[in-house]
C-alpha cells in the first residue's frame, strides 16, 4: 500500500508540474503580442564614494555635490587627520589637496574632474591605486570662480609605491 500510495504521488506530482509548464507556455506567448511593452534595462545602482574631509572646508563640499549631480552616491566625513587619511591611502604628498575620496578600491584626491573619474572606473588602469589634482586649483570642480578665470592642471595617478604620473587615456 505504501509503494502505491508513493507512486499515485510521485504521477501526481509529476501531472501538476506539467500543466504548470503548459500554463506558462500559454502565458509567455500571449505575453509576446505586439502590444507588450520591451522590458527596460536593470538598474545600476549608483557608486558608493565617500569624501573625507577637513570641517572648516566648503570647497570640499562643493566637489561632493557635484559627484552626487553625476551619479554617485556621497557620503561626506568630516575628519580632523587628514594627513592621516591621506597616509593610509597612499597619496603623494606632493599630490596633496583639501579632501580626500575613496571609491571601488581607488583614492580619489582633491578636485578631480568626474568625467576622469568616470574614466578611472571604466578603465581601472592596472597599478593604479588613484587619481588627484594637486592643490586647490582656479576653476577645477569645486574650485569655479565668479570672474571663470581658472588655472592651469593636470590629473595625476599614482600607484602603490608612490610613483606618480600624468593620468592618460
Amino acid at each position: 500500500m505504501t509503494n502505491t500510495l508513493n507512486r499515485r504521488t510521485l504521477v501526481v506530482g509529476l501531472a501538476s508540474a506539467g500543466a504548470i509548464a503548459i500554463s506558462a507556455c500559454g502565458q509567455a506567448k500571449q505575453s509576446g503580442n505586439s502590444q507588450s511593452r520591451p522590458e527596460s534595462p536593470p538598474e545600476v545602482p549608483a557608486a558608493q564614494m565617500t569624501v573625507y574631509r577637513d570641517s572648516s572646508c566648503g570647497c570640499c563640499g562643493a566637489w561632493a555635490e557635484i559627484a552626487r549631480q553625476a551619479g554617485y552616491q556621497v557620503s561626506l566625513v568630516d575628519r580632523p587627520d587628514m594627513a592621516a587619511i591621506k597616509t593610509r591611502l597612499g597619496v603623494p604628498a606632493e599630490l596633496a589637496s583639501c579632501h580626500t575620496a575613496t571609491l571601488e578600491g581607488f583614492a580619489i584626491e582633491g578636485h578631480v574632474p568626474l568625467e576622469q573619474v568616470d574614466r578611472l572606473l571604466k578603465d581601472k588602469p592596472n597599478g593604479i591605486r588613484g587619481i588627484a589634482v594637486a592643490g586647490m586649483p582656479r576653476g577645477s570642480p569645486g574650485m569655479e570662480m565668479p570672474d571663470g578665470s581658472k588655472d592651469d592642471f593636470q590629473v595625476m595617478a599614482f600607484d602603490v609605491r608612490g610613483q606618480i604620473s600624468v593620468f592618460k587615456a
